[in-house]
């Protein structure tokens, strides 16, 4: 508590709510996923090349890379692709109520 009597946050407050204190479950539901689809597409792909065994590694590749932390930011680069997602085709119609515009109650304002 501070001397005003209010709680102070602190700083890994957030990293309480991940699993292993870095990942979410959207993120270990996408690793499960990519890593369990390439294992299953190399056990039933028999003799194949080095070319194929890349390209059925792919899942997992693109699964980790898509979980690899991206600091300071953003949590991941998942998360990061998602911002840029919501910002460009998201609605841009923004409203400013100027500088010095009372948020609050406009009775309380004379």
């Amino acid at each position: 508590m501070n001397n005003n009597g209010t709680f102070i946050i602190p700083a890994n407050s957030k990293k309480s709510q991940l699993i292993l204190s870095y990942f979410t479950g959207t993120d270990l539901i996408v690793v499960i996923t990519g890593v369990a689809t390439t294992i299953l597409s190399l056990a039933i792909v028999k003799n194949a090349t080095f070319p194929v065994m890349i390209a059925l590694a792919m899942p997992a590749l693109i699964s980790i890379f898509l979980v690899m932390p991206l600091p300071p930011h953003y949590h991941n680069i998942m998360t990061f692709i998602g911002n840029i997602n919501r910002y460009l085709f998201g609605i841009k119609k923004y409203y400013w109520r100027g500088w010095c515009a009372s948020y609050g109650d406009r009775t309380k304002r004379k």
